[in-house]
């Protein structure tokens, strides 16, 4: 069975009420051949929506030496900068894309302490868009890990303008948990310590939770 996660089960329900409508207006007006077409439309919008907000079926991989990915989807960039927000210091970017076939659950990279917890206004360029991490709508989480500090920055893009995030200040977060939640297609940014060893290059496909992006040496 299929489960919806709480952030789409109201879009779900909008998206079944107004395809039901829009079904018997068509049964109303339509030929029969319009009408098994607009069905088969109706049905691949509610599958797109379901897939969408389903809650994946798995078991979040536990290490505290690793570094997992915060979200499902492509890692799209990796780069050394200077990460002025939380950290203040040299540390390597991983950039995961979420597309709208994505689940677009967000989790914890690691467990830890949230030391840093900031919401930013911003803009809704791409989000594949270089910019996008300091110019975007954005929230940025900071953890404190056994061995250091790792920052998750949850990016929205043109069509994804909701950002949901869980933690509060100070809270005790588990490794694999679900951090928040972006609706409609984003990106996340990892900022990890310059002494992990990377596991990932551009282009991996990762599942959030699941895969390890990094190790700490």
């Amino acid at each position: 069975m299929i489960r919806i996660h709480r952030e789409g089960r109201l879009i779900v329900a909008i998206t079944v009420i107004v395809l039901l409508g829009l079904e018997t207006l068509s049964a109303l007006y339509l030929p029969p051949a319009g009408n098994y077409l607009f069905s088969a439309l109706a049905l691949v919008v509610l599958i797109l929506v379901i897939r969408f907000f389903r809650i994946p079926r798995r078991h979040p991989f536990t290490d505290n030496a690793s570094i997992l990915s915060p979200a499902d989807g492509k890692v799209v960039a990796i780069e050394r900068i200077y990460q002025e927000e939380y950290l203040k210091a040299d540390c390597i970017q991983v950039s995961v894309f979420m597309s709208i076939h994505d689940v677009h659950i967000n989790y914890y990279p690691v467990s830890g302490s949230v030391e840093y917890l900031r919401y930013h206004p911003g803009k809704y360029l791409l989000a594949r868009h270089p910019k996008s991490s300091t110019l975007n709508e954005r929230n940025s989480i900071g953890i404190r890990a056994t061995w250091g500090p790792v920052l998750v920055r949850q990016i929205a893009g043109t069509v994804a303008r909701r950002i949901k995030w869980y933690p509060s200040h100070n809270q005790e977060v588990h490794q694999g948990s679900e951090m928040g939640f972006i609706k409609f297609g984003s990106r996340l940014d990892l900022f990890i310590p310059l002494n992990a060893e990377l596991r990932v290059v551009p282009g991996d496909r990762v599942m959030g939770g699941i895969t390890t992006v990094a190790r700490i040496k």
